[in-house]
């Protein structure tokens, strides 16, 4: 067998695992698996192996030296799967691959064609990065030589002039000190008063009279005519640069970047109708679209927590073990778990936690309760994900319209999904209807579209 042969058996292996992950979902038992360690049954794949040149085998025989010893039958015994029974007897045979919740949520990734990507919430830990940040202040060590150097040249350039273009001012025929400063000023030469003067007193002593009497130039439009500004670049391509001249306010220190560590942690409230109308078959329909997203996000984040709160006219918490099979015998009021959800995650503060909201039901609710109450607890309760799963095998009762409310109250919004499960097989479906809205949206806006601030406190 060729590499690109046992290649393509290798990829049939992966293909295959992922087929009967889909197939676990939908219908396998998930109860034999924990919280921490999922056993997928896996249908049994051969493997590429090696094959040895049947002439060397010694023969058909089973004679010590391979040789068939005399009375020996060389017709091969029957071996596994030869034995006699009527075809599709049994079921074929299946081995068990255990993975953790990280691997789960690789192989449901690439199952389902998702791409989830948690957020950092809770600061854990800040650490020193890269000497990328600066201050005005810090040991002379960390002075940052080229950024002190590009300061005091940048200032340099932006106050020098050409000294011998000012000084020309002075020779026009009647102006004195404050006649040139106005002139150099309208021109945008960054010259003062003072230089001016000083300039002024030096060429009054080489002259013997003052500048008013000097009149080279009969106007200063005269000079600008005759005379070109040399720019400061120019001048200095031509002579050099002896000196900057520093200033302390020039000086920049380096600091390291401080990193914000961020620990990508969640907090699961899975809600469930357990009013009398939720039979045996809906039930098993919400452990298996729950239980597999419990193991995806344990996976997906560094630590993740699961609250779960069951209700029928009133709402109340369990623990994972009672939530799948409590059943009552009451009506149904959505609102009141929507209201323990709220409670809880007071807990758990959107700033500092990924938070999701998972309800299932048969979508039967008491009168308006959808539009008045749950609707209005949804658009208050901050979280990167409302989902509300309708379990309603075959066409459901005239009165399940909880699903189709929260839809309708939701149109526009990307964090607030709705998925029906009627049968195993639309469970995957579900998943991906559910953790694909989580992925493709940003994961901080609350329902309806209004996006949280801060953290995600709202305003």
């Amino acid at each position: 067998m060729g590499l690109t042969e046992d290649r393509e058996r290798f990829r049939e292996v992966g293909e295959t695992r992922r087929e009967d992950l889909a197939e676990f979902i939908s219908h396998g038992n998930l109860g034999g698996s924990g919280p921490d360690r999922i056993r997928i049954p896996v249908k049994v794949v051969d493997l590429p192996a090696f094959e040895y040149d049947q002439r060397s085998a010694g023969g058909v025989g089973q004679g010590g030296d391979g040789q068939p010893q005399p009375g020996q039958p060389v017709d091969p015994e029957p071996g596994d799967g030869d034995e006699a029974g009527e075809p599709g007897e049994e079921g074929g045979d299946h081995e068990y691959y255990e993975m953790d919740p990280e691997e789960f949520a690789r192989e449901l990734d690439e199952a389902l064609g998702l791409d989830l990507e948690p957020k950092g919430k809770r600061v854990i830990e800040e650490v020193e990065g890269d000497f990328t940040d600066t201050a005005r202040a810090g040991p002379r060590g960390t002075l940052d030589v080229d950024e002190f150097f590009k300061r005091g040249l940048k200032r340099h350039l932006a106050t020098d002039f050409d000294g011998e273009y000012v000084r020309e001012g002075l020779f026009v025929a009647g102006a004195d000190v404050d006649d040139v400063f106005a002139w150099a000023r309208d021109g945008g030469i960054p010259v003062s008063r003072a230089w001016i003067a000083d300039a002024a007193a030096t060429l009054a002593d080489e002259a013997g009279e003052p500048v008013e009497a000097l009149d080279r130039w009969e106007s200063f439009d005269a000079l600008d005519d005759a005379v070109d500004r040399e720019p400061v670049t120019q001048r200095i391509r031509r002579e050099g640069l002896d000196s900057v001249p520093f200033r302390r306010e020039d000086e920049r220190f380096r600091h390291p970047e401080v990193i914000e560590e961020r620990e990508r942690n969640v907090v699961v409230v899975n809600v469930r109708d357990a009013s009398g109308s939720m039979r045996e078959t809906k039930r098993e329909l919400v452990e298996r679209v729950f239980t597999p997203m419990d193991w995806y996000l344990t996976g997906k984040y560094d630590a993740a927590e699961f609250r779960y709160v069951v209700h029928d006219a009133e709402a109340w918490e369990v623990d994972r073990e009672e939530f799948f099979g409590v059943q009552s015998g009451g009506g149904t009021r959505i609102s009141s778990a929507y209201e323990l959800v709220e409670d809880l995650l007071e807990e758990y503060p959107y700033s500092e936690w990924n938070r999701y909201v998972f309800a299932a039901g048969d979508s039967e609710n008491a009168g308006s309760d959808t539009r008045e109450r749950v609707v209005p607890l949804m658009e208050s309760i901050d979280a990167n994900l409302h989902a509300y799963v309708e379990t309603q095998p075959g066409d459901g009762a005239a009165n399940a319209r909880h699903a189709d409310e929260v839809e309708s109250a939701f149109t526009d919004a990307d964090d607030v999904a709705v998925a029906r499960v009627s049968e195993p097989d639309d469970v995957t479906d579900a998943i991906y209807e559910i953790l694909s809205t989580e992925a493709s949206g940003d994961g901080d806006a609350a329902p309806g579209g209004s996006a949280a601030a801060d953290g995600g406190e709202r305003r």
